[in-house]
């Protein structure tokens, strides 16, 4: 079991719907927070309101960090490295999403995403590892999501990026789990925070309203569930109902899973 209760804990997207309340939970759980963000405004008036809500646990600090670079996550690690507190969990949170027929997203943009989905992670892993594999002590959290199982139409690049991001999680866990480090995945069904609004380019985008909120879950109980698997040391997690269908129905019934999401695009 990993133990949240003064765990240290470096976060990253901690603006975002899923950061904020991994924020929340962890530090009604009494852990000891390192946040990161895009900007540093935003970040930390978002901190504190959220600490001004919750007793327990504490914010240590709050780093801006652009992760859409190799040098922005080499200064996140230095920066965090300089406060000579040993980390204990690693939580890779922070990521961007675009919708759009493969051809037709420009290619800055979804070279961007690429970066800071997938190679961010596996940097930042990287370099926190070293130190956990030392101390033979520390857990990795990446967040990915269904999306990581399943390639909709006018997801290639996104599911590309969580896709990868699954199976650097479970290599990562063979690599480190005789240094008593552990690793989470987890696949969270489409949720309701800003993701959700991410840019939509060319043909798959026109005629469409996106995807409908009503289907989507809620981002507290996402994360309860995230929580509860981190203290578990979950290697691979579907912290909701519909992941978890969707995951089953694809990996046991595809020709089934792929007449009914054919279906839905012709609907």
């Amino acid at each position: 079991m990993s133990d949240l209760n003064q765990a240290v804990v470096v976060l990253t997207g901690a603006v975002g719907g899923f950061g904020q309340e991994l924020t929340r939970q962890l530090l009604q759980a009494g852990s000891r927070l390192i946040l990161s963000d895009l900007e540093q405004t935003g970040l930390k008036t978002c901190a504190s309101q959220i600490k001004s809500e919750i007793p327990t646990g504490e914010i240590i600090t709050c780093i801006d960090s652009d992760l859409s670079s190799h040098q922005g996550c080499e200064t996140l690690y230095q920066k965090v490295k300089a406060l000579d507190i040993p980390v204990d969990i690693l939580i890779n949170n922070a990521g961007i999403g675009l919708f759009g027929r493969m051809d037709e997203v420009p290619a800055d943009k979804w070279e961007r995403l690429m970066q800071v989905n997938l190679i961010a992670p596996m940097c930042l892993s990287s370099l926190f590892v070293a130190e956990m594999i030392e101390r033979q002590q520390g857990h990795i959290v990446n967040i990915s999501s269904l999306a990581g199982w399943i390639a909709p139409a006018g997801m290639a690049h996104y599911s590309a990026s969580k896709f990868g991001l699954r199976g650097f999680s479970e290599g990562l866990w063979h690599e480190v789990k005789p240094y008593n480090v552990k690793v989470t995945a987890v696949y969270p069904f489409f949720s309701r925070t800003p993701i959700l609004q991410s840019e939509r380019y060319g043909t798959l985008a026109q005629g469409g309203s996106g995807f409908p909120e009503h289907l989507a879950t809620d981002p507290a109980k996402v994360m309860a569930k995230t929580i509860k698997a981190i203290e578990g040391n979950q290697l691979h997690v579907f912290p909701d109902k519909m992941a978890n269908s969707i995951h089953i129905l694809k990996q046991y019934f595809p020709s089934l899973y792929n007449w009914i999401s054919d279906r839905l695009i012709t609907n």
